[in-house]
């Protein structure tokens, strides 16, 4: 097939195949993130700003500039650009129900409920499990380790500021109890309360590298992200993740996603929900 006929566009520039290519094993072996050829579209239009930015001529010269070892920080931000972020408050409820009526009845009265949202993206997820800790733990001791590859989102997830409309699927008990809606210029938009920021510990982590000290999880979430894995990867990360899930603990995907030939540690619970025996 020409190039002609496959070449992606973006701003003006041309994505080749070799060059789409190259952009998927760099993103492989960093991330471990296999780009489908669906996401050409993607990497075109996403990367285009960045050749505009560094006054390059094409993609190929891009790829030059990230992986010369220059510029360390261009890599951090392709990464970032080309991670997919997409997530929203509360999402997949079955999850927190889960939580509300059998993990939380059954945990240790008195020791730290500790629980990692192993991939956080712009915060939604972490918050929402720290409106409904703070809900139904009350004084008891508990904290959230949130991260992700991409500064990025981190940076956004951190502030805890949001567009209002994010706010939909935030119970309204939640919203009054846990957010403060913004006035003046901020009128639009809502801020999580400072005493659920303060609990939550944001970090950035490569799931493909050996972990770094986290302490052991009653509760981990790695969800909507192994459909972007190979399944060699996907072992690794979960071989990583299961062992810093304390014995009895859960670990939570997508619901989309199965450990199914992954992982025979975990014991099927409920949908997209295992135990660690």
């Amino acid at each position: 097939m020409s190039t002609t006929v496959t070449e992606g566009r973006g701003a003006g520039y041309r994505l080749l195949d070799r060059e789409f290519r190259q952009f998927q094993d760099l993103l492989y072996r960093l991330a471990g993130i296999s780009l489908s050829p669906a996401k050409k579209a993607l990497v075109c239009g996403r990367l285009a700003k960045r050749l505009k930015h560094h006054r390059l001529a094409s993609y190929g010269d891009y790829l030059k500039l990230l992986t010369g070892g220059s510029e360390p920080q261009e890599l951090q931000i392709a990464i970032d650009l080309l991670t997919t972020n997409e997530t929203y408050f509360f999402r997949e409820p079955k999850h927190f129900d889960f939580l509300r009526s059998h993990i939380l009845p059954a945990r240790r009265p008195g020791s730290p409920f500790r629980v990692w949202s192993a991939a956080c993206s712009s915060g939604e997820e972490p918050y929402s499990i720290a409106m409904l800790l703070a809900d139904c733990l009350g004084g008891a001791p508990w904290e959230i380790v949130a991260s992700d590859i991409s500064t990025r989102v981190l940076d956004r997830a951190q502030s805890g500021h949001y567009a209002m409309e994010r706010a939909e699927h935030i119970p309204a008990t939640y919203l009054r109890a846990y957010c403060l809606k913004g006035i003046g210029r901020q009128h639009d938009t809502f801020l999580v309360d400072r005493s659920l920021r303060d609990r939550i510990r944001f970090r950035q982590l490569n799931l493909n590298e050996p972990l770094p000290t986290l302490g052991e999880f009653e509760l981990i979430l790695l969800r909507n992200v192994m459909i972007y894995f190979d399944l060699d990867t996907k072992r690794k990360v979960v071989q990583r993740l299961t062992a810093v899930l304390k014995s009895g603990g859960h670990l939570m995907i997508g619901h989309s996603e199965s450990l199914n030939g992954v992982c025979d540690a975990l014991q099927s619970v409920a949908p997209a929900i295992y135990r660690k025996p």
